[in-house]
Formats: C-alpha cells, sequence, structure tokens
C-alpha cells in the first residue's frame, strides 16, 4: 500500500469524530503524531483533506470524497487479516460439494445461509454427479464432500455417514403417455416402452428396473425428466424433483414396487482431513440423524 495504514486510519478517525486530539486518544498516539500523519497523507495526494481555518477541522469536499475511499480500503484491509487468520486457523481456502439429485431436504435453503454468514468471504463451489461417478470426484479430490443416494459399499478410503433425510423416487411419464392411463403397471407393461435411464443407476436400482426393449440414457435426472415430459419415455426421477420443475406435464405411474424410498449418505475422503468450513456443513448435515 502507497499510503500507510496509520496515516489512513488517522484520517478516518479524526474525520469521524471531528477532532485530530480525539482521533490521538482513541488510537493512543500523541496529537502531533496524529497531525503529521494526515499532513503526509494530504501531502501524498496532493490535497487538502481537512479546512483548518477555524478552531475544528472539518472536512473539504476532497476530504468527504477521500474518506469514503479511505474507509473501503481500511474494510478490505481487515477483510485481508480476516481471511489471513480463517486460512491460518485451518479454513479451506475453497470448499467444493458435490450432490446427487436424490438429495432433497427441507433444511437445506437454512443450512446454506448459516453457511454463508458463517463464512462470508469462503469460495464455494456445488457440483452434481450421481452414484459412482459421485463416490470418484471425492476419491479423487475434486470434490471434499459429497451427498449420494447410499450406495451397498464404498471405498476403503471414503468415509460414510447416513444422514437424516432419505429421498422418494418414483416412475413417471409425460401426461400423454400411453402408460399414463394404465393402473397397476407390471414390469413386464414397462418393457413394452422405452425406459429413460440414469446412465450411472447400478447395484439395487438396476435389479428394481424392468428389462425395457429400448432405453435411453442421460447422466442427469434433470435430463431425464425433460426426456419424460416430451414424451419419450417413462423414468425413475426423485419425487422434489418432479414438484418443483415439472408439476403438471409428468404424471406418476401406478407400479409396483414403486414408489421407493432412497436413504441418503454424506461421504467424504479418509485420505483428506476436511478444514472448519467442511467439518461444519457436514456436522449440519449429521446434526439430526
Amino acid at each position: 500500500m502507497r499510503h500507510s495504514p496509520e496515516a489512513l486510519t488517522a484520517f478516518a478517525e479524526a474525520a469521524t469524530l471531528g477532532s485530530f486530539s480525539a482521533a490521538a486518544r482513541k488510537l493512543g498516539k500523541s496529537q502531533s503524531t496524529v497531525s503529521s500523519a494526515i499532513a503526509n497523507l494530504e501531502i501524498d495526494l496532493g490535497l487538502s483533506l481537512f479546512d483548518r481555518s477555524s478552531r475544528k477541522p472539518t472536512l473539504t469536499d476532497h476530504g468527504r470524497v477521500m474518506l469514503g475511499k479511505v474507509q473501503e480500503i481500511l474494510a478490505a484491509s481487515d477483510r485481508l487479516d480476516l481471511s489471513a487468520s480463517q486460512l491460518g486457523g485451518g479454513l479451506e481456502a475453497k470448499l467444493s460439494v458435490v450432490w446427487s439429485d436424490t438429495y432433497q431436504s427441507d433444511g437445506f435453503e437454512g443450512m446454506l445461509m448459516a453457511f454463508e454468514q458463517r463464512f462470508p468471504d469462503l469460495e464455494f463451489e456445488c457440483l452434481i454427479a450421481e452414484h459412482g461417478d459421485l463416490v470418484a470426484l471425492v476419491q479423487n479430490g475434486r470434490a471434499h464432500i459429497g451427498v449420494v443416494g447410499a450406495q451397498a459399499a464404498y471405498p476403503s478410503d471414503i468415509g460414510s455417514a447416513t444422514i437424516a433425510e432419505q429421498s422418494e423416487i418414483t416412475l413417471f411419464v409425460a401426461v400423454n403417455h400411453a402408460l399414463a392411463g394404465m393402473k397397476d403397471v407390471t414390469p413386464d407393461m414397462l418393457a413394452h416402452y422405452r425406459e429413460l435411464r440414469l446412465d450411472t443407476y447400478q447395484g439395487r436400482a438396476d435389479r428394481l428396473m424392468s428389462a425395457a426393449r429400448r432405453s435411453w440414457s442421460a447422466s442427469s435426472y434433470l435430463m431425464l425428466l425433460e426426456m419424460a415430459v416430451l414424451g419419450f419415455g417413462w423414468a425413475a426421477i426423485p419425487r422434489w424433483m418432479v414438484t418443483r420443475f415439472a408439476v403438471g406435464t409428468l404424471h406418476e405411474l401406478d407400479a409396483r414396487g414403486w414408489p421407493q424410498r432412497v436413504p441418503v449418505d454424506a461421504v467424504w475422503s479418509r485420505q483428506r482431513p476436511l478444514g472448519r468450513a467442511g467439518t461444519w456443513l457436514l456436522q449440519q448435515m449429521l446434526a439430526d440423524r
């Protein structure tokens, strides 16, 4: 900084308190030290900041403009000091969390608002992935925390815990699809129509799906939802997503074994300890288990 922090602070305090002596008392310095610092700042800036023609110095027009600029600089300096202190105290420079669309929580917005208030200057990144793809992002360090539909097993270097919220997934088709008018839909009936399949669907979910003669796939539930809305086939989609994005355009099938409740896990890498922000966020997710 070309202008000394002490001079900027002395100017801001004197302008706010309306007195060099009051600024000196607050800063624990002599009045002559404060006066000299402000005079040197005026020389550096090439501007008169105070009108000293009366007993009580008052800001000039230039001084009033400069006061706002100086206060911005001092606030930025405070944020710099705070960030350095937080980073030195174990706060991550950036936190990345990868979410599955199976996750839906009534407390999600409140949790993120509390996170923002607690770590206002932290860079926060949200990613979307599913199943093994999601776990791989945590395993290779691309994401610090993952929230995924519960898997039967995880790699040995991945820690996991089931969170309170469960997702409900069920079968949907467009309202004008042939299946929409059918009752008690069986796997054999589904097999006659195109399945819209999540291309990372694995394990237990695979065993629950019928062997459809035709299928299209996509890497996200949102894309499956769009395909279903366009009438291309039937799909297993989280109910919350349909409620939010496709009310009136998708029909829930009356299908055997559906809807299904899916537990949701939080996962993290045992090889990369979480910092303060990641630890706090994980604790909030697990708080109501």
